[in-house]
């Protein structure tokens, strides 16, 4: 089984690809259902239009074709949201109120995207470490999580897993490969 991302849709096409979909949907889920919130559907609206939106993916994957000059992101949020305003106009749904958060990120966006660009990338590569995490013995994880995600030293992280500062070198270098594997393809 291949491990890298730029994979991944090519492993949801696959017979019994349970574990692709699995990574799949941790990966987007949340990104979809802001979208639909976004668009002003309510929270229980916001979570159908997830598990329509991966049910519309699971017939259009068959035929789907990655393309490396275009924007899987793209094609992935014009599906969400054609098929949010869709199910708005059959709720007959007055736009709901979108709560602080969801406010002060699309203060920071663009019109042309709901997420910009460095934030939907930090939401995506967060997720993913996450979900690396068990393809890792627990010390290399926290030397590298403590780097990358808590933003501490290396000095600092080897005195407290009582580590070299080598070894904690290595071990990010370690974690963030196995991320660009992951990601491959999926962040453009």
């Amino acid at each position: 089984m291949e491990s890298t991302s730029v994979s991944l849709l090519n492993r949801l096409r696959q017979p019994r690809a349970d574990v692709a979909w699995q990574r799949f949907v941790e990966l987007y889920a949340p990104l979809i259902f802001y979208w639909g919130r976004q668009k002003g559907l309510a929270p229980a609206d916001a979570s159908d239009l997830v598990q329509d939106v991966l049910s519309d993916l699971v017939v259009e994957l068959r035929t789907f074709q990655y393309d490396p000059s275009r924007r899987f992101r793209g094609w992935l949020r014009t599906v969400a949201v054609n098929r949010a305003t869709n199910m708005r106009r059959r709720l007959d749904l007055a736009p709901q109120s979108v709560d602080a958060f969801s406010l002060s990120l699309l203060a920071e966006n663009d019109d042309s995207d709901v997420l910009a660009d460095s934030e939907y990338h930090c939401r995506i590569a967060l997720r993913a470490l996450e979900l690396l995490k068990e393809e890792f013995e627990p010390t290399t994880w926290q030397a590298a999580w403590s780097q990358i995600a808590q933003g501490e030293k290396a000095p600092a992280v080897a005195r407290s897993l009582g580590l070299s500062v080598n070894a904690v070198y290595v071990a990010k270098s370690r974690v963030l490969s196995r991320l660009r594997q992951e990601l491959e393809g999926l962040i453009e």
